[in-house]
């Protein structure tokens, strides 16, 4: 009893943070926003945090920063597990790993998801005729382009292939496997939190 009710102030005090955390990154993204007072304090409590992610060089692509999606995927695991033990009373080594399983796949499966919207985004574009110059599309393009050259050169063993064709297959590969991922992991992690020990 003591033990969930210990979970659930600290799940109360992780949800908190997990907000602090979130307003900070949107703070970020808005160029010579002034936050004043609230925002420096704001930046005390949360930098700390946020900073510690960013020196992993491989959350970061080109322009792109992943470190606070890192970030916060680590407090929601946390989170997860205090919800678990705050309702279960008890925590067990299968439940651990249960939950540290799902945050593995929710991250991937996440990075997935955006590569399939980002294709799906780009074949309607290329599609449609729309201005392929577009920096929006520039920008796609490098995120995406890596991946589908992967997706590519195993599937087509070093065809040449069109850039329609190229999208076509890399979304219906990253589809079916967030599709499948996502039952197989949710499997693997019922079993895992089954687990007597």
């Amino acid at each position: 009893m003591i033990l969930a009710t210990i979970a659930r102030v600290l799940n109360a005090a992780v949800i908190v943070y997990i907000f602090l955390c979130a307003a900070r990154v949107l703070m970020s993204w808005v160029p010579n926003v002034d936050s004043g007072r609230g925002g420096a304090i704001l930046a005390r409590v949360v930098d700390p945090y946020l900073n510690w992610f960013r020196r992993f060089k491989v959350l970061r692509s080109g322009a792109f920063d992943f470190s606070p999606i890192a970030a916060l995927a680590i407090l929601a695991v946390v989170n997860r597990l205090l919800i678990t033990v705050a309702y279960a009373g008890s925590i067990t080594f299968g439940l651990v790993l249960g939950v540290l399983v799902d945050a593995c796949w929710s991250a991937v499966g996440f990075l997935i998801s955006f590569f399939v919207i980002c294709s799906a985004a780009r074949m309607i574009a290329y599609a449609a005729r729309w201005n392929s110059l577009h920096p929006l599309w520039m920008a796609i393009d490098t995120i995406l382009n890596p991946v589908l050259f992967k997706i590519n050169r195993l599937i087509y063993r070093g065809r040449i292939v069109n850039y329609l064709q190229s999208l076509i297959t890399g979304f219906a590969v990253l589809l079916l496997l967030r599709m499948g991922g996502g039952v197989l992991f949710s499997l693997v992690i019922r079993s895992l939190e089954r687990l007597p020990f």
